[in-house]
């Protein structure tokens, strides 16, 4: 389809390892499917690219191929792709699929070992992809290290068409850096001289992605304001502070969104009881549902805090200990991931099966019935650099508990949550038993707060526009 020369709307194509629904691990995924959506709404042309991975249903997406047998070299081979294409469900947002079978063809969005070579013939297939798509974007706005190479392909590339495209690089999490060797770049058409950047980046022995991104890019963002500064401290900068200190002037924290019309609990199809600020008491039925279906002794005047999380360390698992148990409080705990903190979780629960229940499994309706039902939802995070469980809590009249930082900070005061400062289990403890005497002798200030939560407008709305004006700032440079 030919571009029309007379449309003045700003042209992004987002290019991402995950893109939900089609295909989702983490957060990253969320917004890469929510974001272009938002903007969308406001009147630019956003469009996503992915690998098209083996577990996507091209039935179900309804995708259909738009260009067969594309040639790409990618150092010493000239491997065929196809390129096909689909809208985000129940929205008039594009999505491009990049069929390299020799790279994608699994289930899984990450194999085991070393993801680069993967993702950097990705990056590299998706811009010799763009003469095809009938779309020329003004701006390619690269999500994670997965695609972070993309601003050094387009600086040393001589095709046409890539010398006046501008980049915008997201950090949605400064410790997954991707590192490889440097061989590895030849897949991308770079070596270690192909930009001074690269040259230094492989003194060490390895080529770090997140670095390129950063360095490279034209400008930089993070997902939240506060961990925008946090990252260029050395307790949250994961090595790299002084790298992302020199793009300090370059570097933005735009808040993400929630997809406001799925996290709603007036018409939640997941939840046994749907409900909205007006009717909140329909709150307590959700809880009174979940603590039979758990096993849990049914008593609605028992506070329940709900946490539903990958289980890793920057979660902060490990400060949960028996000690909580004694509180009068129930735990409901949902998520998979290191083995040390599932047999952690279960071994509690086996312990104090009146007080714990954890379910090692992920499980969407069992997430969002725990959202619905908690009173309390936990956050004892170590970093969270924007963090969305805190926002859908809120979304469900549940408050947030967590530890004050990156988006944490810049979402949850006390007006609508409690916050601990430091990354210590008595802090923990301590303030935990705060907020359920709040729980317990002021009902009335509880309410007040469960309200002013579920008012809060974390829709993408508001950040949406601050992308735009990113988006300006690079075209006008």
């Amino acid at each position: 389809m030919p571009i029309n020369k007379k449309d003045s709307r700003i042209r992004v194509l987002m290019a991402a390892a995950e893109v939900a629904p089609f295909v989702k691990v983490g957060g990253l995924g969320d917004v890469t499917g929510s974001l272009p959506v938002a903007l969308k709404k406001i009147g630019i042309d956003a469009r996503v690219i992915m690998p098209l991975y083996g577990s996507i249903d091209r039935k179900k997406f309804k995708l259909k191929k738009i260009y067969s047998g594309l040639e790409v070299p990618s150092g010493r081979l000239l491997i065929k792709i196809n390129v096909w294409q689909a809208k985000i469900p129940g929205t008039a947002v594009i999505a491009y699929f990049i069929d390299a079978p020799e790279y994608f063809e699994y289930k899984d969005v990450y194999v085991s070992g070393d993801n680069s070579e993967r993702f950097l013939f990705f990056s590299l297939a998706a811009l010799y992809a763009l003469p095809v798509l009938g779309f020329e974007p003004q701006i390619i706005h690269c999500h994670d290290s997965h695609v972070a190479l993309i601003p050094d392909i387009i600086t040393v590339s001589n095709l046409e068409y890539l010398k006046d495209l501008k980049t915008l690089y997201t950090i949605h999490n400064f410790s997954y850096q991707g590192k490889t060797k440097p061989v590895t770049l030849s897949v991308g058409n770079l070596n270690r001289q192909s930009t001074k950047c690269l040259s230094i980046d492989a003194r060490d022995g390895d080529i770090n992605f997140m670095v390129q991104g950063v360095l490279m890019a034209d400008l930089v963002n993070t997902v939240a304001p506060t961990y925008a500064r946090e990252i260029t401290t050395s307790f949250y900068g994961a090595n790299l502070e002084n790298i992302i200190r020199r793009r300090k002037e370059d570097l933005y924290g735009i808040l993400n969104g929630i997809d406001v019309k799925f996290f709603d609990p007036g018409r939640d199809k997941y939840i046994k009881h749907k409900f909205n600020v007006r009717s909140l008491n329909k709150k307590t039925a959700n809880k009174l549902y979940l603590q039979k279906k758990l096993g849990l002794p049914v008593d609605k005047n028992i506070p329940l805090a709900g946490m539903v999380t990958r289980l890793a360390w920057q979660k902060g698992i490990e400060l949960f200990t028996e000690r909580f148990a004694r509180l009068d409080c129930q735990y409901v705990f949902l998520g998979t991931g290191e083995e040390r903190y599932e047999k952690h979780l279960a071994s509690l629960a086996r312990r104090y099966p009146d007080k714990i229940s954890a379910n090692i499994t992920f499980d969407i309706g069992l997430a969002q019935e725990i959202y619905a039902a908690s009173d309390i939802f936990l956050m004892p995070s170590r970093y969270e650099p924007c963090g969305l469980g805190q926002m859908i809590a809120m979304r469900y009249g549940a408050l947030p508990f967590a530890r004050r930082t990156g988006g944490i900070a810049d979402t949850v005061t006390p007006e609508v949550g409690f916050t601990f400062k430091n990354v210590d289990e008595n802090e923990f403890f301590a303030s935990l038993k705060k907020a359920l005497r709040v729980y317990r002798d002021e009902p009335k200030k509880w309410r007040q707060m469960q309200t002013r939560a579920m008012k809060k407008d974390f829709s993408w709305n508001k950040s949406a526009k601050e992308y735009v004006k990113l988006y300006k700032k690079l075209i006008k440079e």
